[in-house]
């Protein structure tokens, strides 16, 4: 059985160079991704974490980069730190366009049935809508609004 993989694609008034700041730059991510930070240095083989701020930051998402082409591509495996056997991967294609940016994320490698793909298939519309919203406006959405 194939595992599942969630793709979505939108259109962002913006450079490639821009969208590649703003997934990481914990400063840029803060802004449009509920007050979380992408950290590492984004070299192939690092480590990365999605970071909570705060006294005492903690890990809500952990992985390595496995591929870094800015501002084009980065690819990183993506787990709970509770949970590390429930690992997938995440791509990020960015494609300059007239006057847009095509972003592309792939979540592939996801468990049948796992938390996993229902904190992402609900989390990661919300994501990419404020990412979008951030970079054309200036601020982000509140992603955890229900």
């Amino acid at each position: 059985m194939q595992k599942p993989k969630l793709v979505y694609t939108t259109y962002i008034r913006s450079t490639p160079k821009e969208i590649w700041a703003a997934i990481t730059k914990p400063e840029f991510t803060r802004q449009y991704w509920g007050g979380l930070a992408n950290v590492s240095d984004w070299k192939k083989g690092s480590t990365w974490q999605h970071m909570t701020g705060g006294e005492k930051p903690e890990a809500w998402i952990t992985g390595k980069v496995l591929e870094s082409n800015p501002p084009k591509k980065l690819v990183l495996s993506w787990a709970d730190p509770d949970d590390l056997k429930d690992k997938s991967r995440v791509t990020f294609e960015i494609e300059a366009l007239a006057e847009m940016t095509c972003l592309t994320i792939t979540h592939g490698n996801l468990q049948t049935g796992s938390t996993m793909v229902k904190k992402v298939s609900w989390g990661w519309p919300r994501v990419i809508s404020s990412l979008k919203t951030f970079l054309e406006t200036g601020k982000g959405l509140n992603i955890f609004c229900k």
